[in-house]
């Protein structure tokens, strides 16, 4: 093995041991310490934490799997064709989550009424967030006004692949993933996502009528 290979070997390793001692050291329990270090392993990697897929190779969004839904009837993705979906997986416990909630409250209270729907996904990491009673206690306590659904045996959280607290999709209106962003941070790229996403049916039928 090389020796350049070596050292990165054992620097990504102090890496992980930093931050699965730092994750101990704030009280979180396993998950969450392997969510913290996923996540901060992957901004070392990679400053922007995020992906954007051209329209052309995304890929259509799982549905959600059944659960629990707290301020909204159930919902389905293919019911919410023709409007941009933001997914946020998270859970009440995860301060990383509790941090970006004040971005995607704002996104909720700007843009739904364009065509914006914010779904929470709640895959929890402790006991008592699983409690629905407990979850629904939260949400109020949050504010969270957008529709949030229970994930408690992760069937969403596997669909889609997540790895980390939280994550973030932002669907088009076909229902395709077009941006994925991991942790905090990114609201202003987001939010320029969730614009361009909103307008994308609008310049079309802008042309059309242009050539009408």
């Amino acid at each position: 093995m090389h020796r350049q290979n070596i050292l990165a070997i054992g620097l990504l390793g102090v890496v992980m041991l930093v931050v699965l001692t730092a994750g101990y050291a704030s009280g979180r329990g396993p998950l969450g310490v392997l969510s913290y270090a996923v996540t901060r392993v992957r901004q070392a990697n990679n400053s922007s934490n995020a992906i954007t897929v051209a329209e052309e190779k995304a890929p259509v969004a799982p549905e959600f799997a059944i659960g629990d839904w707290i301020n909204s009837e159930p919902l389905t993705l293919k019911g919410l064709r023709g409007r941009v979906v933001l997914v946020d997986f998270w859970t009440f416990g995860c301060y990383n989550c509790r941090n970006t909630l004040p971005a995607i409250k704002n996104w909720d209270a700007r843009y739904r009424e364009q065509g914006l729907t914010i779904i929470g996904v709640h895959s929890p990491e402790f006991e008592e967030e699983r409690k629905p009673e407990n979850l629904r206690r939260e949400v109020a306590e949050l504010e969270i006004r957008y529709p949030v659904v229970t994930d408690n045996d992760y069937a969403t959280w596997r669909a889609y692949d997540v790895a980390a607290w939280p994550t973030i999709f932002v669907l088009d209106k076909s229902g395709r993933i077009r941006w994925t962003h991991v942790g905090e941070g990114a609201y202003d790229a987001t939010e320029q996502v969730i614009q361009k996403l909103l307008a994308e049916d609008k310049q079309a039928s802008d042309k059309a009528e242009t050539k009408n």
